[in-house]
Parts: C-alpha cells; structure tokens; sequence
C-alpha cells in the first residue's frame, strides 16, 4: 500500500505549487469574512474575528480580533501576543456583564493549546487569564461573573470531525478525550460537567446554579448522534438528564435556557453532521418534565433560536429558497410561530449574539446573499443596517434564480446560476454541484471562490436542494432514509429536465461534483446513469459496507441506515458505488484528505483503483495533512486547478 500511496503524495505537492501561482483572486476580488460576531451587553461596541480569505477561497489565514464602537464608529483592531501569524488565532469573544472588558481565547500556533486573554473595550490592557494545554471554546460569562467555557485537556487534534485526524497508533481501548464545561477559577479550571460526558454544546442558567448542555459518552468526534440533554449542577458536577431523542432520527442541538430560568429550548432533527443544525424546536422544564414540540407541522427548518428580552423564543430558518426570523412566543406550546423577517439572503446561523442587548434589544450579526458578500449589520430584528462595509466593490457577474420541481410527491427547490455575457439563446455547459451533509442546504451566499472560478469559464451552475436536505420540514430531511443515493438522485436528475426545458443548459456537456455526500453522490451518479460526461468527486464514499469499519463517525449511520453494516449489509450493498462500478464510462478525477476520519481516503482510493482497472479516464490525489476540510491554501489551489482543467477536458468550453 506504501509503494501505492507515495508517489502520489509527491504528485500532489509538485502540483500544488503550480495551481497556487495560478489560482490567485482578481485583484480586488478578495472577500473579507467574519467569523465570530459579538455586541456588548449595553449595545455600545461589537466584538469580531474576522479576516481575508485565503487564495483560493479557504479559511482566513491571518484572523484579527476588532471591537467597533457602533455609535462613533470607530474600529479598533486588538494587537495580539503572537502577531498577525498563521494561526494565531482569537476565537469565541465574550464580553463582561458591564460592556467594559472583552475576553478571548487565542490560540499558540502550530500546536492545540490555548490562552484566555481579556482586554478592555477601548483595546487598552490586552492581559493574559489563563495557559491551558488543549483546546476551548464557547466561552461565556454567568449571571454571577464567573467565565465558564469548554475545555479538552491534553487535546491531540483541532475539535470537530472534519479536523485532520490524529495518528491511530497505541491501545485503542484507552480513555478517548473528553470536552468538559470549566469555569475559570484563579489561573486554572474549576470543571463543573462529570467526567465521562464529553460536552458538546451549553447554556448557563439565569441563577448562577449550574448549566444544560448535549452530551455524550464516548470519543466526542463519534458519539454527537447519540447526545442527551442534562442539566449540570455546578457544585456537585452531577448530571441530571433532562431529554433523551425519540429515536436515530433525532438529534439535538442549540440548547438555550429561557430569561426567567423555567425553559430549555432546543432543536431536534435528523441531522448528519454536529454544526450543520437544522430541524424542529422542542422545549422541557429545567426541573424536569414532559417536552413539547413548538414547531411539529413546521415546512421548514430551523437552523437557530434565541431566548429575546421579551421572554420569547425566536428562531432563524430555512424555509426553502429563504431565510425567516419567525417569534414562537414563550414555547411551552405547540405554535405556528409569528414571522419577523423574511428573505433571500443568509444570516449567521449561530444566533449566540442575535439574543442581542437587553433592554434595548439591538443585536448584531454578519449577513450574505449570492450578489452581496457578507457585512455585519445591528439594529432591531428587521431594522437591521450595516455596520460594516468591508466587501462593498465585490463583483457578482452572474444571474441566481430558484427553481422549484415536482419529483415523486416532492416539490424540490435549487438554484440555477449563470455567468453574464453570454450570448443570447446560447445553452451552456452546466455543473451540478450537490451539497455536503446530506442534512444541510445551499442557501443565498456569497458565491464560493472556486465557484467563481467555474462561472468565469463559461460554466453555468447548478445546486439542488433533493431530499434529505433541510429547508422543507422533517419529513422532507428524513425522505432519504434507507434509501441513500436512490431517491435524492431521482430528485437532482429531475432538476436537469427543468433547466432543459427551460432552455438554458446543453444536455450533451453536463458535468457533477460535489464533496462528502456530494462526493458520495458524485461517485454514485456515474455508476447509475452516463448523463453526466464528466465528473470529480471529493471526499467521496465508493463502498459503505467497508466505509463502516474505516470512519471515525460511524453512529451517524445508523439513523440512515436503520441498522449497523454487521445486522444489515444489504442495505448498505444497495447504495454502495462499488457494486455498480462496470457501468461507469463517465471520466473522474477524484481527492481527499490524507487524514481525513469523516470519508477515509481508502474509498477514494477503492474507487479510483476500480476505474482504473477498468480503463475509465480518472486521476486521483490524496492530499497529506489534511482532513475533512482541507485548508492548506496551495491544496485548495491545486484542487481548484485540476478540476477546472478537468471540466474543460471533458465539456470543452470556451473562456466568455
């Protein structure tokens, strides 16, 4: 296997450096983003980390932490211990209870430790609080001033599943790393959760007593899929369970603790990745009790909520082409819910900040649509207005439409974008690109770098939301259930015959990508019908039979599958690639991350050695270090590179 996978590493890295000469943005085309959104409790200053993309689109390299004193409008930058390096990086900003202080967690580069660092509003005074050996995260002040956050002690990787994993090497069986709820006691931790439960998401509650949070046994990148809700005593460190999910569909997320104590609300749903929410709101006495559904008939999805200074509960969700702000008042009931907003655009789905200043209720948040990439705005729900103007003189050359279209009982909604310039009447090469998850939807933002890319070159685009994504209910998440690959690809080949009788695309230059799931898709379309002339696959999934005993997140497998590979291989065998894998003709080049635990790259590898054998024109590049999600800006180049050199072999496009 040694002698297999190292020249291709080394084909890899002799690449890259090609594509990032390359693959530069157009000057002024680099989009700024904002990744941690903070307003101070009075309303008077917003906190942000915040910085340019990388080439080729990826995260921002050099991350700054800025405070604007909204009211003048002024914008001080935070000078950080470690300078404007690679990873440096201020994370998950909190601000004290009187506006006067703003306390971050910063990270040491090129290792998993952190520090707490506070520093006043006005930028003065940048002190350290704490040095931890490992990673934290959601930090946040209680109603008494105690800084409570979330702690991996002896962190071996980032967190999070689509992180690069850590070598597997020693006794497999020893105790896996736990995420414990700390609160800042002195210069160390005082941990306040169990050890045992690895914690994933928390909330204080208003009387200083303790905390609710999701929380599993277990390795914490395998086990979200199966978390509970607790309430933790912040004396004892006992856990008191306070809702269990109704079944492998269920997953839950966002727990908040409503303003006077009472309530925990939270979202619940089939939902295939920890981050990517989406789903119903339920909410429980904090004393224990029967749960309620808030939303049960709810034709969309929520994705975040809030407890507002009204005592009522506000959610942001998709409802198939749109974001909506919807008020379901104090929850303790079934509710269609009052609409606050509505539109085709993006908002920060965390909504830790939408809660906004009380009294006032201002709130502040970072925005987006496909033709206008983000800014942070303020105000009132609905009364928003920017803050910032970091991105305005952004070209967006292209047309977005939504299309809707009927396949079996489903209406199915995606997106159709175009390049501008092109001639009247003229049908394009198209693309299809299908979305990660598959609990999750493209939804109105800032057109991606690498998409850009494509739209440059002529191509048009096109992104469908099939079942299983969110944005139309649970029914509408759960429809793929079992049937992976089977239904969902009915509902994007479907989509194509809209586009063609709309008389935009040429049936005879169409091509189809897409990463994790729409990697999996991408490797199962080319198995299940030549429509498609071209291909490339990222981080896909050839054979779910071996995939189970590869990947690092297998209990997300079993709410879609019914049952584990070992109790039920047939239904793991009816959506596996592999076994379909003498009908492919269409070319693939397909990639993935060396480290990568969500999709391992051996499936990339099966697949890629299987049309191989069978003398199907493909090309496959691992890439090393990297996991889930690649970030290395010359890999991104060079995958940007190839895939464009791939798409113009096969579709033989012209430059507009």
């Amino acid at each position: 296997m040694q002698r297999c996978v190292r020249p291709i590493l080394a084909y890899v890295l002799a690449g890259g450096a090609w594509a990032a000469a390359h693959a530069e943005p157009a000057p002024g085309q680099t989009v700024h983003r904002f990744m941690d959104v903070r307003i101070s409790p009075d309303g008077r200053y917003v906190a942000s980390v915040e910085g340019d993309e990388s080439p080729a689109g990826g995260a921002p390299l050099i991350r700054d932490l800025v405070i604007r004193n909204v009211a003048a409008r002024t914008v001080t930058t935070i000078t950080l211990p470690c300078g404007r390096v690679r990873e440096c990086w201020p994370s998950s900003p909190a601000w004290t209870s009187d506006s006067k202080k703003l306390t971050l967690a910063l990270r040491t580069p090129g290792t998993h430790k952190r520090s707490i660092y506070q520093v006043s509003a006005d930028g003065s005074g940048l002190t350290q609080l704490l040095m931890f050996n490992g990673t934290l995260t959601g930090l946040r002040y209680g109603p008494g001033g105690e800084l409570a956050m979330l702690a991996v002690e002896g962190a071996t990787k980032e967190l999070g599943a689509v992180e690069a994993g850590a070598a597997i090497v020693g006794d497999l069986a020893g105790p896996p790393p736990e995420q414990r709820i700390g609160v800042l006691e002195g210069s160390g931790l005082r941990w306040v959760s169990p050890a045992g439960l690895f914690v994933y998401e928390y909330d204080w509650r208003p009387d200083g007593r303790g905390f609710v949070g999701t929380a599993a046994a277990g390795d914490g990148d395998r086990n979200w899929w199966v978390a509970k809700l607790y309430a933790f005593d912040a004396g004892s460190r006992s856990a008191r369970l306070l809702y269990t999910p109704s079944g492998p569909q269920q997953q839950l997320a966002s727990p908040k603790v409503s303003r006077d104590g009472r309530r925990v609300a939270f979202i619940a749903g089939l939902m295939s990745d920890f981050g990517a929410t989406g789903g119903d709101i339920y909410s429980v006495p904090i004393e224990g009790g029967i749960a309620i559904a808030v939303t049960p008939n709810l034709r969309a999805s929520v994705t975040a909520l809030y407890w507002n200074c009204d005592e009522r509960l506000t959610a942001v969700a998709l409802a198939g082409a749109e974001a909506e702000l919807i008020d379901f008042g104090p929850a303790d009931a079934a509710t269609p819910g009052r609409l606050v907003w509505r539109g085709q655009e993006s908002l920060d789905t965390d909504a830790t900040d939408m809660a906004g200043a009380c009294p006032s209720g201002v709130s502040a948040l970072s925005h987006e649509s496909f033709k206008r990439a983000a800014e942070i705005e303020t105000g009132k729900p609905a009364r928003w207005s920017d803050l910032t103007h970091a991105n305005e003189g952004l070209s967006a050359p292209f047309t977005v439409q939504s299309i809707s279209w009927k396949s079996d009982e489903f209406t199915v909604q995606g997106w159709l974008v175009q390049p501008d310039g092109a001639p009247a009447g003229a049908k394009l090469p198209l693309i299809t690109i299908v979305h990660g998850g598959p609990a999750s939807a493209i939804r109105p933002a800032f057109i991606a770098a690498r998409h850009r890319l494509l739209l440059e070159h002529g191509y048009a685009l096109f992104f469908p939301n099939p079942r299983g994504s969110y944005g139309q209910g649970e029914a509408f998440t759960q429809a793929n259930v079992r049937d992976f690959g089977h239904g969902d690809l009915r509902d994007i080949l479907r989509g194509l015959d809209e586009i063609e009788r709309l008389g935009i695309s040429d049936p005879a230059r169409l091509g189809i990508t897409g990463h994790s799931y729409g990697g999996f898709m991408t490797m199962w379309a080319v198995t299940q019908t030549d429509r498609f002339k071209v291909a490339v696959a990222g981080a896909g999934i050839s054979n779910w039979q071996s995939y189970y005993g590869e990947n690092g997140i297998d209990a997300w497998m079993i709410p879609y599958f019914g049952a584990s590979v070992y109790d039920n291989p047939a239904v793991y065998a009816k959506s596996s690639p592999i076994n379909f894998i003498r009908q492919v003709k269409t070319p693939t080049f397909s990639y993935v991350g060396a480290a990568d635990i969500e999709c391992p790259a051996p499936q990339t590898l099966e697949f890629g050695h299987a049309l191989e054998t069978l003398g199907v024109p493909s090309a496959t590049v691992i890439y090393p270090d990297e996991g889930h999600a690649l970030h290395d800006p010359a890999h991104l180049a060079d995958i940007d590179a190839r895939t464009l050199q791939w798409f113009d072999r096969y579709l033989k496009t012209e430059r507009l």
